[in-house]
């Protein structure tokens, strides 16, 4: 809709009234472009060059993350964590995809389903008990 900040509250829709939680969401538009704070910050959140950027605090980390060796290293280090989290969630996922096909032909013994999937024991037992629930 154009505008920098959406905010958000629940809402109990059966009777009409606010779900009182104490929560409250903030949306950005993080492709907002006006001249308000808001604006210049998600300019910068775009920005992949410090210079470019207008704040200051911002630009430094960026710099630092960017163009300083230790810093270069300190982001690859993140990336590098986050990448193996990805992957090894991927593989945790596939492997219990597996162990549920496997259930759901019935045809082996729930140490070897953990054995082939790369699970323990207990888990596959939880997917069966999943399943039947």
């Amino acid at each position: 809709m154009g505008k920098p900040v959406y905010p958000i509250e629940r809402i109990n829709l059966a009777a009409g009234t606010f779900f009182e939680d104490g929560e409250h969401i903030l949306y950005v538009n993080g492709k907002y472009e006006g001249e308000s704070d808001i604006g210049r910050l998600m300019h910068d959140f775009n920005c992949t060059r410090a210079d470019d950027m207008n704040y200051e605090l911002m630009a430094e980390r960026t710099r630092y993350l960017k163009e300083n060796p230790k810093g270069v290293s300190e982001m690859c280090k993140v990336m590098e964590d986050m990448r193996n989290e990805t992957r090894n969630e991927t593989l945790k996922e596939s492997a219990i995809n597996t162990a549920r096909r496997m259930l759901a032909d019935g045809i082996l013994a729930l140490e070897k389903i953990a054995e082939y999937a790369g699970l323990s024991v207990d888990e596959v037992k939880k997917l069966q008990t999943d399943k039947n629930a």
